[in-house]
């Protein structure tokens, strides 16, 4: 081999010529620069290429396009600001609990340390001993330099007799300075002994605990600490990206597994880090690969929870659909949501409504309050069977009594008296689906029916300037000469109303038109149902109501019937709910995007105190009505089971056919009580239990005097119903 030795050719010490010529023959020697210029080559070549042919082809994208936007002011002003103050800071109520929070918290260590004294001071005795040895041997080793003695014996057996002196010599001087800085301690030490005997006893009594204490501290082990723990703190578990690319990895969704197989590492899925929200859980937002709905996570979140190793009730994946749909916004709570412990309503103890402005409704996944504002409004509560359904409507009317000027009606159709405490309070209440209690509901609704056409005429009326939007305001609400108070009616098990084979079609039309007209005039008509389908939710309904609260149902169907039409695809998925979310729905309406809440539980010990605060504020206020007074309803002086009879009246033999809107007049002048408010479709519904339908009648009209044909009735029709009716009756009348 050539020889390598430095000469003047080669001051460096190596020839390299020579030992590239050596090793050719065996490796390629290569050019660095040579080959980064080919491999840039290459990869142009690679960007023009045809996928087919290979012909060369011109860039779709211009190179401006290919480059990442420049910094820019207006880019700046387009981008999200992250408040400089936390959110709970800037929030009075949320500010507060937690002062009063840091308070109790305080409160409860203090007392908890302080009811513990005892046992403190007499582990600090027994330990003072121990403590006191522990210090008399560290001492001893200080004074004799004992932490040096295995530096010294490691030179010795090194034979290095140098530094063997050295150490020895520095052992002297400080064995030498140490012992006279003990005999001056020994000296105060003694001064200070008989200074405490000759003083009063209290400094001899302070004396002695302070040296207790002081060894004490001294003689405690490691792991047996002094203070026993006055709050025991869960760990919370960390939420990394890596763990949530991870999980997301498993959930074999077809989009994210292609981009994982195409090399994507899942890196920049994160549009923002991951952060702590308040201190309930950590809150991560993902840009999931392109073609990924955020709607294919959610409708996995078991699966999501089996992945992050979490309980079900701790993950909570939503979609943000205002940023795009694959934009995933992923919390994870420290505890499970419906095992957590919910701070009380805040209303429970103290404290009015005003129906016009939002009250606590419940707490979403992150701890914070969520609210309701049922003016102007119309709801649906939707679920399956024991969910929460009834104490999520519960809760909604004990709201609105807080409000003294509110109407409350109540029907509960479950009748199993869910909505009992209501009753010192409202202005009509019923429990039950026996014949009486729904020719109860029927006669109050039709009382609100009345009510609104006159609070319309009412508001059509007022002055621009007390009434400018021709709706009801608070002011106005609040004036108790114009009648125009907060009315909150709710029904429990609706879908009774609607399936009833007599008042059903009455029931829905009423409150069709409450759902649409009533909220402008304040009425407010809250429907419950454990079975939201499109017979017990009629469409003009469920596509009206503005307020929707949906805990768990089993189909995309009652979601999208509950939550409005397309929730579901959109990522708004209540079927993932667990049996275990009791009171956890999704709640719609009432902010931008629906919110997930946890309702506050009000138990029926707790509810009746509620509602007699309520009363008592009634009472003062004097807006005490109906049922909560004692007043009763006559159903049988509106009951319609005379209505066959009364039209056959009117039905004359010299006019047996008449328009139904002349049938309608001459009804309620037979029986003002009866039939004063009837339209011509209450009594095309009232007509249909008895097999009468209406048709085409030749006419007069008297206004105009013009003829023509309009719906109407035959006596003919009337009088073979009548004898129906006899005959099921054993041949006698109703």
């Amino acid at each position: 081999m050539t020889s390598n030795e430095p000469d003047r050719e080669h001051p460096n010490g190596f020839d390299w010529s020579a030992y590239e010529s050596e090793v050719a023959d065996v490796a390629d020697v290569v050019d660095l620069d040579a080959a980064r210029e080919r491999r840039n080559r290459d990869d142009d070549d690679d960007l023009g290429d045809a996928t087919d042919g290979g012909d060369v082809a011109e860039l779709v994208d211009a190179p401006e396009a290919q480059r990442r936007p420049r910094f820019t002011l207006a880019g700046l002003k387009e981008g999200e600001r992250r408040p400089v103050v936390p959110a709970w800071m800037r929030s009075r109520a949320e500010a507060a609990a937690s002062a009063t929070w840091l308070a109790s918290l305080a409160a409860h260590t203090t007392g908890y340390h302080l009811l513990r004294l005892p046992l403190y001071a007499g582990r600090l005795a027994l330990r003072a001993p121990v403590g006191g040895w522990r210090g008399a041997v560290a001492y001893l080793r200080w004074l004799t330099d004992a932490e040096g003695e295995p530096l010294r014996q490691s030179t010795a057996n090194r034979d290095d007799d140098d530094a063997y002196l050295k150490l020895s010599r520095q052992r002297d001087r400080r064995v030498r300075w140490r012992g006279i800085v003990s005999v001056a301690l020994a000296v105060l030490t003694l001064i200070g002994v008989a200074f405490v005997v000759a003083s009063a006893v209290w400094v001899q009594a302070l004396t002695i605990t302070a040296l207790v204490i002081v060894f004490g501290l001294l003689g405690t082990p490691k792991d047996k600490p002094l203070l026993d723990t006055a709050v025991v703190r869960a760990p919370v578990p960390l939420l990394t990206s890596d763990e949530v690319i991870r999980a997301l990895a498993t959930l074999r969704i077809v989009g994210i597994d292609r981009a994982i197989r195409a090399g994507d590492n899942g890196r920049r899925w994160f549009p923002a880090p991951i952060v702590r929200e308040n201190n309930a859980g950590w809150r991560a937002e993902v840009e999931l690969p392109r073609g990924v709905t955020a709607s294919e996570v959610v409708e996995k979140r078991e699966e999501l929870a089996s992945a992050l190793t979490r309980p079900l009730g701790c993950v909570w994946p939503e979609a943000n659909a205002q940023v795009h749909p694959g934009r995933l916004v992923l919390f994870v709570a420290d505890k499970d949501m419906s095992q957590a412990t919910q701070k009380p309503w805040p209303l429970l103890k103290s404290g009015t409504v005003d129906l016009f402005k939002p009250f606590p409704y419940g707490t979403d996944p992150r701890g914070r309050l969520v609210t309701l504002t049922l003016m102007f409004a119309s709801m649906i509560v939707g679920s399956i069977p024991r969910m929460g359904k009834t104490f999520a409507l519960r809760l909604i009317l004990l709201g609105a009594c807080l409000d003294p000027r509110a109407w409350i009606l109540a029907f509960d159709l479950k009748g199993t008296g869910d909505l009992s405490p209501l009753a010192k309070v409202a202005h009509r209440y019923r429990a039950g689906d026996d014949d009486e209690d729904i020719e109860y509901a029927i006669v109050a609704m039709r009382e609100i029916r009345a009510e609104l056409r006159r609070r319309t005429k009412v508001i059509r009326d007022l002055p621009a300037d007390i009434c400018p939007e021709n709706k009801v305001t608070p002011e106005l609400a609040s004036r108790k000469a114009l009648g125009l108070h907060p009315i909150v009616i709710g029904a429990d098990e609706c879908q009774v109303w609607f399936e009833h084979p007599k008042y059903g079609e009455e029931f829905e039309e009423i409150c069709t038109d409450l759902v649409k007209r009533g909220p402008a005039a304040g009425i407010t008509l809250v429907l419950a149902t454990q079975r939201p389908d499109a017979k017990s939710l009629p469409t003009g309904i469920s596509a009206n109501a503005v307020l929707r609260f949906c805990l768990k149902v089993m189909g995309h169907t009652e979601n999208d019937m509950v939550l409005g039409t397309g929730t579901h695809k959109a990522g708004i998925k209540a079927t993932m709910f667990s049996r275990r979310d009791r009171g956890i729905g999704y709640l719609a309406g009432e902010g931008d995007d629906p919110t997930i809440a946890r309702t506050f539980y009000i138990d029926g010990p707790t509810a009746n105190a509620i509602t007699t605060r309520a009363r008592a504020a009634r009472e003062s206020a004097g807006t005490l009505t109906g049922y909560a007074m004692g007043e009763t309803v006559d159903t049988t002086a509106v009951r319609r089971d005379t209505l066959l009879d009364d039209l056959a009246v009117v039905l004359t033999e010299a006019e047996p056919k008449q328009w139904s809107e002349v049938v309608c007049e001459r009804l309620a002048a037979l029986r003002p009580d009866a039939y004063a408010s009837l339209t011509r479709d209450e009594l095309t519904a009232a007509l249909k239990p008895h097999g009468v339908s209406t048709g085409q009648v030749w006419g007069t009209d008297p206004a105009t005097g013009k003829p023509g044909n309009r719906r109407g009735l035959n006596r003919a029709d009337i009088l073979k119903a009548i004898t129906e009716r006899n005959k099921r009756n054993g041949g006698k009348a109703a």
